[in-house]
């Protein structure tokens, strides 16, 4: 049981990580076209990162979140601030950059494709992290 309980975590695990690399793609896509869209696929991808390395390390947010069958905002703010100190500092300030776009990207549509282009590498450098962190 022990082994399958491990097989099922690493398939959510690169779930979550694959779905970070499709919408971190879809995101980088969209940045000319459509900022508004761009700005919600870069969160996206943001998200997901939190959810595995949340799940890798096995917070008790990540249990909350199972236990509710969803994120809230609360559990993903608090297993950010978690990570940072667990893993690097910088995810606190990655994880900043995406909610920026989530409320005033997607929600608001206040971004324009400079500021979410200017956005892009701090996703894509938490997306590179969580890879990292987990294949070790």
């Amino acid at each position: 049981m022990g082994m399958q309980f491990e097989s099922r975590r690493e398939d959510e695990l690169s779930k979550h990580l694959e779905l970070a690399e499709r919408f971190l793609v879809e995101g980088r896509e969209l940045i000319d076209k459509d900022p508004v869209q761009a700005s919600e696929k870069l969160y996206k991808a943001a998200e997901e990162v939190i959810k595995a390395l949340a799940k890798f390390f096995k917070l008790p947010e990540a249990g909350d979140a199972e236990k509710l069958g969803r994120w809230t905002t609360e559990l993903l703010f608090k297993a950010t601030l978690k990570l940072s100190s667990k893993v690097s500092e910088d995810i606190r300030s990655w994880w900043h950059t995406a909610w920026v776009l989530h409320v005033e990207g997607f929600h608001e549509a206040r971004l324009g494709s400079d500021y979410v282009a200017s956005s892009y590498n701090h996703i894509e450098a938490l997306v590179r992290l969580a890879k990292n962190v987990v294949q070790k």
